[in-house]
């Protein structure tokens, strides 16, 4: 069962990948059945490793054997009274050694002590004094050795050299037959094959258990998260519960929740500006209608003789205009960028003081308001939208101020310099300053706002414009209050 569930996420995520599962058999399994036959091959071939050396340790074992009962064989021989060994006698000492014949070889000496009535053609000596004195090349030599005994006919006729034991001689020879060898080989080979299957199943199967409960499963829930999390990422009940583990395995998870937290709340802040600039698109025309109606009334206006409307009217259908200019606009910022600033040299005082009356600063008995821009201090940039930035920002730190009641009196300021090729301008005020969990999103829209049911995008608007003048706008950490700094380069010369 976890077989085809592996086998239907991982065809799944190549669907979604864009690929096509390869033709190869192994990498159409899935991530389970992989680790299976992996942890079986790998388990096999540690076996097989073991299991060639410990076949060639025991032909040594066996052959050490047939020595000692041929050295036994020939002290028995030495010692008939007659010095020659009967026949009978001879026979039942061969047979009982299970050799064809034996010499000793003392004082530099060869002497045969037993043999068979049959001649005996030698097909292979091994010289079993090598082991040692080879070392690991002989003891890969004895492995070879005992590998071609296996694979052997059995019919060859073999001399063995070895060092006897209780000063028997300086070496013993002996010729052997070799099928009784390779049966014994391969009695003791089936039974430890046996025997390894058994292990490597074993092994294989704790092996596969453990890694599945600690990597695959966890790693398969993880795939499975990210598949249906795909499929709908702004539902919050699909983003992946972390576990409590503290390995790789746990950050993963934990890195992975944090990623989805944060992509399904990216996809909601854009539902939501979708929307706005559905809504916005649907009463942007009767807006229009409307202002081009008040428009059209204001311009009545600037034929009354009275000095009060003659002073405020070119205000009013100003602000008419900037109105109607800035609803045709309001979906560029769910579309696009905002149109590139058209610069002139401007003089800033005017404009900070057009921004003031349209706000009604100063007001008596309410904010007070301050104005540390000096009358002869020219900026290089869009008029229209350096005045919306400053509208935003000197709007937002009212807003503060009306929202704290009490206190010192409220009071808003304005100040510009230049430095080299750039103006630095700061809007600060004394109110209750920024939040710090607003800081964090201070100039993301939906997410920068102070006050409630705010929606942030004036401050983001107001960075968007300001940096495409290539300059900045940060917050200033100074108290009380907040202090915004802008600063506004001048065009590089062509």
């Amino acid at each position: 069962m976890d077989q085809k569930v592996d086998t239907t996420d991982r065809v799944e995520l190549a669907r979604r990948g864009g690929t096509t599962a390869p033709p190869a058999r192994f990498t159409r399994l899935g991530l389970s059945a992989k680790l299976l036959v992996l942890t079986t091959l790998f388990v096999m071939l540690a076996e097989v490793l073991i299991f060639v050396p410990s076949v060639a340790n025991f032909r040594n074992n066996w052959l050490l054997d047939r020595l000692m009962a041929a050295q036994l064989a020939s002290l028995a021989a030495e010692v008939s009274p007659t010095g020659a060994v009967p026949e009978k006698l001879r026979a039942e000492l061969l047979r009982t050694a299970q050799v064809r014949a034996v010499a000793l070889k003392r004082n530099d000496q060869r002497l045969l002590v037993l043999q068979s009535d049959m001649p005996v053609a030698i097909d292979q000596t091994y010289d079993l004094t090598q082991l040692k004195k080879g070392g690991l090349v002989g003891r890969l030599g004895a492995i070879g050795d005992a590998l071609g005994v296996l694979v052997s006919s059995g019919d060859r006729m073999l001399r063995i050299i070895g060092q006897p034991a209780d000063d028997a001689g300086d070496l013993i020879e002996m010729v052997i037959p070799e099928a009784p060898l390779r049966k014994a080989m391969w009695g003791f080979a089936l039974n430890i094959l046996g025997l390894s299957v058994i292990i490597s199943i074993i092994t294989a199967a704790l092996v596969y258990m453990a890694l599945n409960q600690l990597l695959v499963r966890p790693m398969m829930r993880i795939a499975r998260n990210m598949v249906r999390f795909a499929e709908n990422p702004e539902d919050r009940s699909r983003i992946i519960s972390p576990s409590a583990r503290s390995d790789e395995i746990g950050v993963a998870e934990r890195e992975l929740a944090h990623m989805q937290t944060e992509l399904a709340q990216l996809l909601s802040q854009k539902s939501r500006l979708a929307a706005l600039g559905l809504a916005v698109s649907k009463i942007n025309h009767d807006l229009r209608n409307l202002l081009a109606n008040t428009q059209l009334l204001s311009d009545r206006l600037t034929s009354t003789p009275d000095p009060t409307v003659q002073r405020f009217a070119p205000k009013l259908i100003a602000s008419l205009d900037r109105a109607i200019a800035f609803c045709n606009d309001t979906l560029r910022f769910g579309k696009a960028a905002e149109r590139p600033p058209e610069r002139e040299e401007i003089a800033l005082r005017e404009l900070v003081d057009e921004v003031a009356d349209g706000l009604d600063l100063p007001r008596e008995g309410g904010i007070g308001w301050d104005v540390a821009v000096h009358a002869a201090l020219r900026v290089d940039a869009d008029r229209e939208h350096l005045f919306r930035v400053l509208n935003n920002l000197i709007r937002n730190a009212i807003q503060a101020l009306e929202a704290q009641p009490g206190g010192d009196v409220p009071c808003v300021r304005v100040a510009a310099s230049r430095l080299g090729r750039s103006v630095t301008i700061t809007v600060s005020d004394n109110g209750p300053g920024i939040p710090p969990k607003a800081r964090e999103h201070l100039f993301q829209a939906f997410q920068g706002s102070v006050r409630k049911g705010g929606t942030g995008l004036g401050l983001a608007i107001a960075q968007e414009l300001i940096v495409a003048h290539g300059g900045t706008l940060r917050l200033l950490d100074r108290t009380p209050g907040a202090t915004f700094e802008i600063v506004i380069p001048d065009r590089i010369p062509d």
